[in-house]
């Protein structure tokens, strides 16, 4: 017998979270789309040569795709056995992404270290994914006590 016979109820939180992540991606774009616009950077230029205020913006949100695959696969994994702990997870991750967003706008590029308190959620996410491979493999009992 698996771990996953139906989906727990709480699972409704994980989707949820992953619905709002696309709400960060789309704020994510829509700077990289004003930054465009305020500093004449037209398609199909990724990064401009000589504004690095415009290569700030557009780095949060290249950096935030390079690791939203794994962010996805660990939460959604994940949360089929912890769903509550993973979807708060994922809310950690998110925040962690706007403050690091935030810190990467300013003038202080230092600041978009303000958002690595984010990978304490993609730790925990990946804790949980790692715990749900091996407990569906029947490594360890479902519940450890």
């Amino acid at each position: 017998m698996t771990v996953v016979s139906k989906l727990p109820k709480e699972y409704g939180y994980v989707v949820l979270t992953g619905v709002a992540s696309t709400f960060l991606l789309q704020w994510m774009t829509y700077k990289v789309i004003v930054a465009r616009k305020k500093f004449k950077i037209w398609y199909p230029t990724l990064y401009s040569p000589d504004n690095e205020k415009f290569n700030c913006v557009q780095r949060v949100h290249q950096n935030t795709l390079e690791g939203y695959p794994t962010y996805l696969m660990l939460l959604f994994a994940g949360g089929l056995q912890y769903p509550k702990t993973c979807a708060a997870a994922g809310w950690i991750w998110i925040a962690g992404k706007v403050a690091y967003a935030y810190g990467y706008y300013s003038d202080d590029l230092k600041k978009r270290r303000y958002g690595t308190f984010g990978y304490i959620g993609l730790f925990t996410m990946l804790g949980c994914t790692i715990g749900f491979g091996v407990r569906q493999l029947g490594w360890l009992p479902r519940h450890c006590h």
